[in-house]
C-alpha cells in the first residue's frame, strides 16, 4: 500500500534495518491517513476536526480503528488514498504488534500532528491561508517538525549507535530536519496548492509588504512582487537544509543505513531549492518545479555512497547545488 501513496518514501524505509521498518512505514501511513482528512477539499470544517478526534482515539480502541475507515463514502480524493483510509483498522492492529515504547513514540507525535492539523482545519475554515511568517512555522512544525521528533526518538529507541550523547545532539535539529522537505514543496507547490488544494502557505504579510496579496499571488502583474515576497521563505528553507545536514552528520558513521534513509529527502531538497531559486513557475498557473528523473535515480545511486563519510556528503550535496547531478556531468 505504502509505494502507491509514496513511491519514494517506500524507497527509503526499504534503506532501514529490519527493527525499524515496521515502525516507520505505520507512522508514515498513519500521518497519510490524517493528511487524507485534512486535505478533503468537499468535506466540512467541523466534519474534519471530529474525524481527527475520532482518528485519536484509534490507539486506544481496536473498535474504533475498525470502525473508522467505515467513513471513506464521505472522502473525495483518489482511489489510492481511500484505499489507505479503508485500512485504518488493519494499519493499527500492526502498530498494536509493535513493543509498547515504540508505540508510545507513535501515539505522542502523530498525537502532536493531528492536534495541530485539526487546529489549522478549524482556524481556516474555507482553506488553509497562513497570515504571518510565524504561523508558517507553526504550521511546519505540526506537520513534519514532529515526523524529525518521531524519527529521532525510533533511532534512540531501535538503534545502538544512537546513544544518549548522539542523541541530544539530534535533538538540536530533529525539528528543521523533518520540516526541510515540507518548507521546500510548500514553495515549488504555490501554484498547485491554490489552484488544487485552496491552500496558500505563503504568509500573507510578506505578500503585502510588496504590494500584492493571497488573492493575486498567481496574477502576471504582481509576478515579480510575489517573487520577491518569497526570499524569506528561501531563506527559512536552505536554513532548514543546512540543519539537516547538520543532523545527519550527528548520526555516527555506523549507524550507516540510518544516514541513508536520511540522506535521500535531504539531496532532493538540495536540489529543488536549486530550481526553485532561479525559477518563477511556481507562480505561475499549472505551474510548478521539479527535478528530472534522471536526476533522482543519480541521486539516489550517488546517496549510497555519500554516507559513508561527512566530508562525501558535503561534497556531493555542494556539487548538487552548482548544477543537475547525472553520472554524464560529473
Amino acid at each position: 500500500m505504502l509505494p502507491r501513496v509514496s513511491r519514494t518514501f517506500a524507497l527509503g524505509i526499504k534503506l532501514l534495518p529490519s527493527r525499524l521498518e515496521m515502525p516507520v512505514r505505520l507512522g508514515y501511513l498513519m500521518c497519510r491517513i490524517a493528511d487524507t482528512v485534512e486535505d478533503d477539499l468537499a468535506m466540512a470544517p467541523e466534519r474534519k476536526a471530529e474525524l481527527l478526534d475520532e482518528f485519536l482515539t484509534c490507539f486506544d480502541d481496536p473498535h474504533r480503528a475498525d470502525a473508522f475507515g467505515e467513513a471513506i463514502e464521505e472522502l473525495t480524493t483518489s482511489d489510492d488514498y481511500i484505499g489507505l483510509f479503508a485500512a485504518t483498522g488493519e494499519v493499527f492492529t500492526l502498530y498494536r504488534n509493535l513493543d509498547v515504547r515504540t508505540q508510545d513514540i507513535l501515539r505522542r507525535w502523530i498525537g502532536e500532528m493531528v492536534r495541530g492539523m485539526r487546529q489549522f482545519v478549524v482556524e481556516h475554515p474555507t482553506g488553509i491561508r497562513i497570515g504571518s511568517v510565524a504561523e508558517f512555522h507553526q504550521y511546519c512544525y505540526y506537520v513534519a517538525g514532529t515526523v524529525g521528533h518521531l524519527l529521532t526518538d525510533l533511532w534512540h529507541h531501535h538503534s545502538i549507535a544512537v546513544d544518549n550523547r548522539v542523541y541530544a545532539k539530534l535533538l538540536e535539529d530533529c525539528e528543521p530536519f523533518g520540516e526541510a522537505l515540507q518548507s521546500v514543496n510548500i514553495l515549488k507547490d504555490i501554484a498547485w496548492d491554490a489552484e488544487r488544494e485552496n491552500s496558500i502557505y505563503v504568509p500573507s504579510d510578506l505578500l503585502v509588504a510588496q504590494g500584492s496579496g493571497h488573492d493575486s499571488i498567481l496574477h502576471e502583474e504582481r509576478r515579480a512582487a510575489n517573487r520577491v515576497a518569497l526570499e524569506p521563505l528561501f531563506r527559512i528553507a536552505q536554513d532548514d537544509i543546512e540543519r539537516s545536514l547538520r543532523y545527519i552528520e550527528n548520526l555516527p558513521l555506523t549507524a550507516v543505513r540510518i544516514r541513508l534513509f536520511c540522506v535521500l529527502p535531504v539531496l532532493f531538497a538540495v536540489a529543488t531549492m536549486r530550481e526553485i531559486e532561479k525559477s518563477e513557475a511556481m507562480l505561475v498557473p499549472g505551474g510548478n518545479v521539479k527535478i528530472s528523473r534522471t536526476e533522482v535515480k543519480a541521486l539516489i545511486f550517488a546517496a549510497s555512497t555519500s554516507t559513508l563519510t561527512n566530508y562525501s556528503l558535503r561534497w556531493l550535496v555542494d556539487r548538487v547545488r552548482e548544477r543537475p547531478f547525472d553520472f554524464s556531468r560529473r
